[in-house]
């Protein structure tokens, strides 16, 4: 029986990136029905053969291009339906590469989308037998392919030419030559397992060994296959036989020995003559009698390094091209070797991952940069003789973090264009995982996990999760417990949550409404608004993998127990093997004790005044107004240059306009809104149905929220704002760009942060707009979500009031979340930040640069992988735009500037405001021109309960951390 062990630690992450084309604008029933129309059309998505001229003109077959005007080339047009999906919906079907503008292809505006779709086209091709030119790959003379490798050579030197295009898109550049015909390229891993799954899914009983050259590739697989096919001769078709053949020659080609003389050739065709090129001959030369793979691995992970440092080095495209070529070959020969090595000591384990660590740099996975700010860490630990408990999981938690870093990096470069693709062929979304199993990272994510079963052992902080067979990759995020039913949440569907289940999310969604508790592929951030809440409630949350995930369906629709602990381990269980002391934990009674009561008794409804966010203070808050504009008017007295003036709508306004007849109802808004409460408690009394209560309610909340919209304001209200408009900003009102954002009584408190429950409008300019705006936020408290979540954790949930607080844009270059204490260590000594290029940063779980800053140090806990991010125009509105990763977001002087704001923070604060809190705070800030902009401060709340919890306590293991263990331990 073939292992069937899966790699769990390589999935990571998924993030759903904000994207230029949204596929759900896609008439996806149409594109799929297309799809199938094409691959049924014996010419597939081409018309008719024809001469495409020099000059740009188009000729019948039997009338070729005549050498005066510069000849031309011969190859199918589009269909019509073919080309006006590329207008109207950039998608490309087919795409033939001659004579293709090279820029167009290249598609820089549509962050690479036109050349990534190729690639899609190559995968979807080797894995459903041709797909969309499954009968038109027959079609004569359509495609030319010296046509199109002269067209590719052309291509990269064109492309390879820009140093700046080579820095910023190492990774798309290296993964494009081995699709894009060059006469370079080869993607044999790829094939290997896309002719293994075409066998499988047609012969099932090789299902196990295409399991094994997906998860465990080996030289092995070569006499594995060759057995199989003798013991199933007399059941395979012709047609499977001559799979097979295809099969064993892709193993055979892919295992060959190393020609050496063939790659010092090809590196002595460069013309350039710089150190890397000595250092890569030198490395032919010395390795042609030595391929070892504990000697290779190292060397190799040093040169593909060294080549992507210096390959800009190199002049011209054309050194360039050979160069990068080489270095897919170099992966190719990694892949191998590390395959073949297998430590078994402790030492060799170590230095093998941090071998391809620096691999994953050098092939683009991840960034120099990144790869610099953690690697002398890792070369630190490998040097000695013995490491205690706690540098090994130092060492484990780093080399991890390399690891989905990698794995972070080929979703984000490729996840808008799989999506698209996948809402109309789903067999799309095999690609990213493809990508990654042809990679560096298969090799480091088996090392990491044996790492990690080694440390499990010797410090019995191991995972309990049913009954999986690798749990190395459960993390634990948030400290709590859960009982209910778990829901697997496939892809990016949407689901309706319920606040008694169990959620398994790729990413949960950002407006996420109660649920008892989650789990994430993608974690997004640890200061998230998502990630604040649940440690706020003390929801149980837990990063997995990709893998974990499908694992985890089979159990979709049954009751569990789950748990995380304050060490991060994770235990899930079913609901007939809890114990007494887990049932216990979810009496009635006891459950009943959570609820928060928010104070209402010093609301000051009278003043009806709009104010000057400069004359509030944090003593006005749940008063005058809510605690974003009290604490931010505060932070505007002690940082008068770091924060924006401001205008503050107080609660009273709103109740005086909530006070006025609804229509269609006999009293007021406020009356409408009371009477919806007191007739939810008189069906309480009455016994009837919880759900039928919630109904009731939700319905009339959005006959109020619908109502509230459509609300008259004041004439005296208006005037008043227009007059302070011009006062504080300067500009009358349609001049001015401004933030709207709600500022409940009910949000940032001590023992509850509410974060993101309720609306903020971004960067809005004209009056209309503005006054719509009022009103919509005036209606948010009454959401659905915002009501479930205030329902499940406060005792009055009724007496929300909403203030609004107004600021003008400022036009930030990254943006962010600070919390006063490391979030993960614990120590109320250091920072935790998270910040994302444009506005809005890392507060709806974009995959952050997170940072622990100490008084002496900052520690990179994950690089940015958010390739989208807005920027607010003068104009009003949002632009977006497309980055890449290729330098930090932070600089030294920035961080330098958040240690000291962050220290007069603690210290001022609850001095001015005579508080006291003594615990950390939650500041959203932004950098621009290097200048730093304070936007909102609320306590950084964390679940007592869920801390403090006996059970947790018990389920947390003690570790001696300073134990130590001898790197010849074997393993």
């Amino acid at each position: 029986m073939i292992n069937k062990q899966i790699l769990i630690t390589l999935s990571v992450l998924l993030i759903y990136f904000p994207s230029l084309l949204q596929s759900q604008d896609l008439p996806t029933n149409k594109i799929s029905q297309l799809v199938e129309d094409l691959k049924k059309d014996r010419r597939g998505p081409y018309h008719r053969i024809k001469w495409f001229c020099k000059d740009g003109s188009i000729r019948e077959p039997r009338d070729p291009c005549p050498d005066s005007i510069g000849g031309g080339i011969q190859h199918a047009s589009y269909k019509d339906i073919v080309e006006k999906n590329a207008k109207e919906h950039h998608l490309f079907f087919g795409d033939i590469l001659a004579f293709t503008d090279p820029s167009s292809f290249w598609d820089e505006k549509n962050a690479q989308s036109r050349l990534k779709q190729y690639q899609l086209a190559r995968y979807l091709s080797s894995v459903d037998d041709g797909w969309i030119l499954r009968k038109g790959r027959y079609y004569r003379g359509s495609v030319q392919s010296e046509d199109e490798e002269a067209w590719g050579i052309d291509f990269y030197k064109w492309l390879l030419a820009d140093n700046k295009r080579i820095i910023n898109n190492y990774y798309v550049i290296r993964q494009s030559l081995r699709d894009i015909p060059h006469d370079g390229d080869n993607n044999l891993a790829q094939q290997m397992r896309s002719e293994s799954k075409v066998i499988a899914d047609e012969f099932p009983d090789f299902m196990d060994l295409r399991v094994k050259i997906h998860g465990q590739p080996g030289r092995e697989d070569i006499a594995l296959v060759r057995n199989f096919r003798q013991q199933y001769a007399t059941e395979l078709t012709p047609e499977l036989n001559q799979e097979f053949e295809k099969l064993e020659k892709t193993l055979l080609d892919f295992y060959a020995p190393v020609d050496f003389d063939r790659l010092t050739r090809q590196i002595n065709k460069i013309t350039t003559d710089t150190p890397t090129k000595q250092k890569i001959l030198t490395f032919l030369e010395e390795y042609k009698n030595d391929e070892r793979p504990e000697n290779m691995v190292p060397a190799i992970a040093d040169l593909l390094y060294a080549i992507r440092e210096h390959s800009i080095d190199f002049k011209g495209g054309a050194n360039r091209l050979i160069l990068l070529d080489f270095s897919n070959e170099l992966e190719n020969i990694l892949l191998r070797k590390s395959q073949e090595w297998k430590p078994d000591e402790l030492q060799g384990l170590l230095k093998k991952i941090y071998a391809l660590s620096y691999a994953a740099a050098g092939t683009g996975l991840v960034e120099l940069w990144e790869c610099t700010s953690i690697n002398s860490l890792l070369e630190t630990y490998i040097s000695q003789d013995k490491l205690s408990i706690g540098d090994l999981t130092n060492f484990l938690e780093t080399s991890r973090s390399i690891l989905e870093w990698s794995t972070a990096m080929v979703k984000s470069k490729y996840e808008h264009d799989v999506n698209t693709y996948g809402s109309f062929e789903p067999k799309a979304y095999g690609f990213i995982d493809d990508r990654i199993r042809s990679s560096i990272a298969l090799s480091m994510g088996e090392s990491i996990s044996r790492l990690g079963i080694l440390l499990a052992e010797k410090t019995s902080l191991t995972n309990a999760v049913l009954t999986l067979s690798n749990q190395s990759s459960f993390r634990g995020l948030n400290p709590g417990y859960a009982y209910g039913e778990l829901v697997v949440v496939k892809g990016t569907e949407e689901v309706e949550v319920n606040s008694d289940k169990i959620y398994v999310f790729q990413k949960p969604p950002s407006d996420l409404k109660p649920v008892a508790g989650i789990m994430t592929v993608a974690e997004g951030n640890l200061v998230s608004h998502v990630q604040l809440l649940a440690r706020n409630l003390g929801i149980p949350n837990a990063a997995l993998s990709d893998i974990n995930l499908q694992e985890l369906e089979a159990y979709s629709g049954q009751k569990v127990f789950y748990a995380v602990s304050n060490k991060g381990n994770v235990i899930l269980k079913l609901e007939k093997n809890m114990s007494p002391q887990e049932l216990a934990l979810f009496e009635k009674e006891q459950r009943n004790t959570d609820l928060i009561e928010v104070p209402v008794d010093q609301i000051q409804l009278k003043n009806t005044a709009v104010l000057s966010m400069s004359n509030v203070n944090a003593k006005d808050s749940g008063k005058l107004c809510g605690p974003k504009a009290a604490n931010l008017g505060q932070l505007k007295q002690m940082f008068p240059d770091h924060v924006v003036e401001g205008l503050v709508i107080p609660f009273g306004i709103f109740r005086t306009h909530m006070d006025q007849k609804m229509p269609n109802t006999e009293g007021s808004y406020w009356e409408f809104l009371n009477t919806m409460f007191a007739e939810a408690s008189t069906m309480r009394s009455n016994a009837k149905d919880e759900k039928l209560i919630e109904e009731y309610q939700l319905q009339q909340l959005k006959t109020l929220r619908e109502a509230i919209i459509k609300m008259p304001l004041s004439k005296e209200f208006t005037d008043q704002l227009k007059n302070q408009f011009t006062t504080i900003f300067g500009g009358a009102m349609g001049s001015v760009p401004v933030f709207l954002r709600s500022d409940t009584n009910m949000e940032d408190l001590k023992e509850f942060t509410g974060a993101g429950l309720n609306l903020t409008l971004f960067n809005i300019i004209s009056e209309n707009n503005i006054i719509e705006g009022i009103r919509k936020v005036w209606a948010s408290p009454y959401t659905e979500r915002s009501f479930k979540w205030r329902q499940k954790y406060l005792s009055n949930p009724e007496n929300v009031y909403p203030s609004i607080l107004i600021i003008p844009s400022v036009d930030v270059e990254y943006s962010g979340v600070m919390i006063t204490k490391g979030i993960n260590s614990g120590n109320n000594n250091d920072l935790t930040v998270a910040f994302s290029k444009g506005a809005g940063g890392a507060v709806d779980g974009q995959a952050a640069e997170t940072r622990l800053i100490t008084k002496s140090d900052d520690k990179l806990l994950a690089p940015s992988r958010e390739t989208h991010y807005i920027r607010l125009p003068s104009s009003g509105g949002t632009k977006k735009y497309h980055t890449t990763f290729e330098t930090p977001i932070l600089n030294t002087k920035n961080i330098k500037e958040l240690r000291k704001i962050a220290s007069i923070i603690k210290k001022t604060i609850p001095e001015e405001t005579a508080s006291d809190y003594k615990g950390a705070y939650d500041v959203e800030l932004g950098f621009k021109d290097d200048k730093l902009w304070l936007f909102q401060i609320r306590p950084f709340v964390e679940n007592k309960r869920a801390l403090s919890s006996a059970y947790l306590q018990s389920i947390t293991p003690e570790i001696d951390y300073s134990r130590k263990l001898a790197l010849t331990t074997k393993i």
